[in-house]
C-alpha cells in the first residue's frame, strides 16, 4: 500500500485529490504545513505526494513554487478536483448562530461574495478544511461553523448550513503528484520547468519567442523572489508540447540562455 502524504486531514480536498489519483487502497500520511509534507518525503515516512498548487478562484500557491524549486523531488502527474464548499455546523443551528468560521485560507478567499451578506460572522484562518469540521464535533463547539466539502460533514455527522457557497461554480484546484525519485513517464506532454534571465531588455521575450518558434504552449508563469539577490526572481512556467524532439529543443536553449534552469516534472497533461 502507498503511502502518500497531504496537506490536511480526513475529509479534506487533499485527501479527496488523493483517492482520486490513486484510488482509495493508499495509505494516508497526514500533514499539518506544505513543510511538513516535504519533511514526510525526506523522512521516509511517504512515498510520493499530493500537493495543491493553483486555484481558479484564488490563485498560485506561491510558496509552494518555492518549496518545489528548493527540493529534490519531481513532479510526476497532476489532477483537478472541481472544489464544492459547505458551510457545516452542529445539528440544530441556523446560520443566525453563527458567529465564527474557520477554514483554510484558501477556502476562506474562495468564498468572499458569500460571506458579505453576513456581516456579523468572523472569518478565522486555519490549517485545514477537514480538521475545522473535526474539532467542531469533536469539541461540539456551538455557535462555529466549518467550510469544507460533503464528505466532512459525513465523515464528523455535523450539518450541512449551506451548499456550493464558493464564488464561482468553475471552482478548481490543480494538485501536484510529486515523487522522490526522479522517473520517466511514459507519453509525457506537460512539463513544469524554472529559471532566471540576466537584467536586460527582452530577455523575457526571447525565451517566449523560443517556446513559439517549437511550438511549446505556455500554460502558466509564475514568478518568486531569487533569495540573496535583490529584485531578481525566478519564473515558474509549465508549458506542452506536442513533440519531444521540439521539447529537447527547447531544454537545450534554455540550459544555454538561462540562469539556473531546472526541470521540476515531466509528466502527462492532466487536463
Amino acid at each position: 500500500m502507498k503511502k502518500i502524504a497531504i496537506q490536511g486531514f480526513k475529509g479534506s480536498y487533499h485527501e479527496i485529490a488523493a483517492k482520486q489519483y490513486f484510488g482509495t487502497e493508499i495509505h494516508l500520511v497526514e500533514r499539518d504545513s506544505f513543510i511538513n509534507l516535504f519533511k514526510s518525503l525526506d523522512d521516509g515516512s511517504a512515498d510520493m505526494a499530493v500537493m495543491a498548487i493553483e486555484n481558479t478562484i484564488a490563485g498560485p500557491i506561491i510558496f509552494n513554487y518555492s518549496l518545489l524549486s528548493n527540493s529534490p523531488y519531481s513532479i510526476v502527474g497532476e489532477t483537478f478536483l472541481r472544489i464544492e464548499h459547505c458551510l457545516m455546523a452542529l445539528d440544530g443551528q441556523s446560520l443566525d448562530d453563527i458567529h465564527e468560521v474557520h477554514s483554510h485560507p484558501m477556502a476562506l478567499n474562495q468564498c468572499i461574495r458569500f460571506f458579505a451578506n453576513y456581516p456579523h460572522i468572523k472569518l478565522v484562518e486555519a490549517v485545514d478544511t477537514g480538521l475545522m469540521a473535526q474539532e467542531i464535533a469533536n469539541l461540539q463547539i456551538k455557535g462555529r461553523a466549518a467550510i469544507a466539502g460533503v464528505g466532512a460533514a459525513k465523515s464528523f455527522n455535523l450539518s450541512i448550513l449551506k451548499h456550493n457557497i464558493e464564488d464561482n461554480t468553475k471552482n478548481f484546484t490543480r494538485f501536484l503528484i510529486l515523487e522522490k525519485n526522479k522517473i520517466k513517464i511514459p507519453n509525457a506532454n506537460k512539463a513544469t520547468i524554472s529559471f532566471g534571465i540576466a537584467h536586460e531588455i527582452g530577455g523575457l521575450h526571447r525565451v517566449f519567442s523560443m517556446f513559439s518558434e517549437n511550438n511549446i504552449n505556455v500554460m502558466s508563469l509564475q514568478s518568486t523572489p531569487f533569495v540573496g539577490n535583490a529584485w531578481e526572481y525566478v519564473f515558474h512556467l509549465d508549458i506542452a508540447f506536442d513533440n519531444d524532439t521540439h521539447f529537447q529543443k527547447s531544454k537545450q536553449w534554455l540550459q544555454n540562455n538561462t540562469i539556473n534552469f531546472k526541470i521540476l516534472g515531466e509528466y502527462v497533461n492532466g487536463i
